[in-house]
């Protein structure tokens, strides 16, 4: 995909999460540059709920601007060392959702209660509360993601990471979807979250790409029907 297309399709990624106010007036959804020079990241003076391409913008893993005048949010760190650490993340999403961060105000740990949860996996939260503004607390963040494919911030947000910008913006769905219908059940009684079994097999079944895309087109549509 060339930059053109990637910058339109974080475009409309980022605009999508800010319709189900997933992302607010801040946030940050990034790509990884295929030539590895650093990333794709919307400035920190984009407003969210009018995002447009050219908001998009190349910077390298220290934050200096490959091209431009225009600077990156002050928690691209988050972004860049989570690059650095995982080869294998071309997409990141950091988000203030609404529900997942009420669970961590009351210390209640994220558990999957629904099936496309399993897709997300063990979602750990980083105690931390913290504006992560530093090389330090990126690589934090980073090392304490490990593997995963998503971590929660103590009172402040969560970080969904993909392979690809729509399998980052399903992750970041799934995770905040999730959250709230475990808030709903815990008004009525205990939530009963899926075993690791359940997990591992629906998480399989449900991680197809078909799967994954169907989503991504049905936020497009509802959202943007003539496009972004």
């Amino acid at each position: 995909m060339d930059l053109a297309a990637t910058r339109q399709k974080l475009a409309l990624a980022l605009a999508m999460l800010e319709r189900e106010e997933i992302i607010d007036f801040n946030g940050h959804f990034s790509a990884r540059l295929p030539d590895g020079r650093g990333l794709l990241i919307n400035a920190a003076d984009s407003v969210r709920s009018r995002i447009r391409e050219d908001d998009f913008i190349e910077i390298d893993f220290d934050g200096r601007s490959l091209a431009g005048a225009r600077t990156p949010p002050m928690e691209f760190h988050l972004h860049a060392q989570i690059y650095l650490r995982r080869p294998d993340v071309h997409a990141v999403v950091h988000t203030h959702p609404r529900w997942s961060t009420v669970l961590t105000t009351v210390g209640q740990a994220w558990q999957p209660v629904t099936m496309q949860a399993a897709v997300v996996g063990t979602v750990p939260v980083f105690d931390k509360t913290a504006s992560i503004n530093s090389v330090a607390l990126g690589r934090e963040v980073a090392e304490f993601l490990g593997e995963a494919k998503a971590a929660l911030m103590r009172r402040h947000g969560a970080v969904t990471v993909a392979a690809s910008v729509s399998d980052a913006f399903v992750q970041a769905i799934y995770l905040e979807e999730n959250a709230y219908r475990q808030f709903l059940a815990l008004q009525i009684g205990k939530p009963q979250a899926l075993s690791d079994e359940e997990c591992a097999l629906i998480g399989r079944n449900l991680s197809r790409p078909v799967l994954l895309q169907k989503v991504w087109d049905y936020h497009a549509a509802k959202h943007f029907p003539e496009g972004l």
